[in-house]
C-alpha cells in the first residue's frame, strides 16, 4: 500500500477538437458527423457501466441524489459572497429556474456513473476516425442518473444562433441535438421523457460552477476578461433554460 491515492494513466492518441480539427477530419463533414455521434455513444457507453460489477457502487451518495441538486450547487454559488469585491450573482430567474427544478423533479431517477463534466475539450477524438478515443478530467465524475451527461452535452452543443460554450469552429457537419439524442436513446435503456428536467439541471449546475471564475475575478483571483467571458456563458446556459421552461 502506497498510503496515498493514486491513478494510472496511459497514452492515448487523440486531438482536442475546441483547439482545432486536423486533416481528414477538417475537410470530411461525414467524418465530423461520426464524431459527434461519438459524443453520444460515449455517454452511452457510461450509462451502461454496472456500478457492481465495477466496484463502485460507493462512489458517490445515491440515496436522495435528485433531492440534493437545488441546494447543492445553490451553497456553492452563495459560497462566492465571501470572496472580497464580488456584489453576487447577477443571474436571470435564478430563483425561478430553482423553483421549477423542485417542482419537476422527475420520480424515477436511476443511479448510474456520470462524468459530470462531459463536453467536447473533455475528451480525445481518435486521428483517423470520427471516434471519442478517450474520455478525460474526470474530477466531477460521481453517482448519480447519467441522463445528467446527455444534458451537459447539449446544453454546450453548436446551434447556428449562438456562440458555442465549448466550440468546434471548424466543424459544420456535426449532427444536431435532436440526431444526438436519438443516437443515445438508441443504445440506453433509459425514459427520455423527463430529458428536459436534466437540460435545466445542467445548465443550471454549469451557470453556477462557471460563475465561480467570475466572482474570483473581482478578488483578482481570476483573469477579468476570463471571469468576464464566463460569466456570459452563464447566462447563455440561463437563457436556454428559458427557451426549455418555455416549451414544457
Amino acid at each position: 500500500m502506497l498510503g496515498a491515492a493514486f491513478y494510472l494513466m496511459e497514452p492515448v492518441e487523440g486531438f482536442n477538437a475546441t483547439l482545432g480539427l486536423p486533416e481528414p477530419h477538417r475537410s470530411d463533414v461525414r467524418i465530423q458527423h461520426d464524431m459527434g455521434l461519438s459524443m453520444a455513444d460515449a455517454i452511452g457507453a457510461l450509462a451502461r457501466v454496472d456500478l457492481a460489477a465495477r466496484g463502485l457502487s460507493d462512489l458517490g451518495k445515491p440515496d436522495g441524489w435528485g433531492e440534493r441538486q437545488v441546494p447543492r450547487w445553490r451553497k456553492q454559488l452563495d459560497s462566492y459572497s465571501e470572496l472580497p469585491g464580488y456584489p453576487g450573482p447577477a443571474i436571470p430567474r435564478l430563483d425561478d429556474v430553482a423553483a421549477w427544478l423542485d417542482a419537476n423533479r422527475p420520480a424515477d431517477i436511476q443511479m448510474g456513473l456520470i462524468h459530470g463534466d462531459f463536453h467536447f475539450a473533455n475528451v480525445l477524438i481518435s486521428p483517423t476516425e470520427g471516434r471519442v478515443a478517450a474520455i478525460v478530467d474526470w474530477e466531477l465524475t460521481t453517482i448519480g442518473d447519467p441522463l445528467l451527461d446527455l444534458g451537459h452535452l447539449l446544453s454546450s452543443w453548436p446551434r447556428p444562433d449562438r456562440e458555442a460554450i465549448t466550440p468546434v469552429a471548424q466543424a459544420t457537419g456535426l449532427p444536431s441535438a435532436d440526431e444526438v439524442i436519438a443516437r443515445y436513446d438508441a443504445q440506453v435503456d433509459r425514459d427520455l421523457s423527463n430529458l428536459t428536467w436534466f437540460r435545466v439541471l445542467a445548465c443550471y449546475r454549469l451557470g453556477i460552477i462557471l460563475e465561480g471564475s467570475h466572482a474570483r475575478a473581482f478578488s483578482g483571483l481570476t483573469p477579468l476578461e476570463i471571469g468576464d467571458r464566463l460569466h456570459e456563458h452563464t447566462l447563455q446556459l440561463f437563457a436556454q433554460v428559458a427557451e426549455l421552461i418555455d416549451r414544457v
